[in-house]
């Protein structure tokens, strides 16, 4: 369902938000709500990647014991 969510998302920031009919005039989503679709389809993804953001590593060098 997630799936269908996201798809549905993408799919109405790439269509316009208002066409008319005989004038055939086709008004865009503003670019604000196009960028915030992005950021939010982006967020998604990472959330679900495996990888982790942020590593820590202790680096112990050699002899210092």
């Amino acid at each position: 369902m997630a799936d269908d969510l996201e798809q549905s998302i993408r799919e109405n920031a790439q269509q316009p938000a208002k066409a008319s009919g005989d004038s055939g005039s086709v008004e865009q989503h503003p670019l604000a709500d196009q960028i915030e679709a992005d950021r939010y389809l982006a967020s998604k993804q990472a959330a679900r990647s495996k990888r982790l953001g942020l590593r820590f590593t202790k680096i112990v060098p050699p002899g210092a014991e």
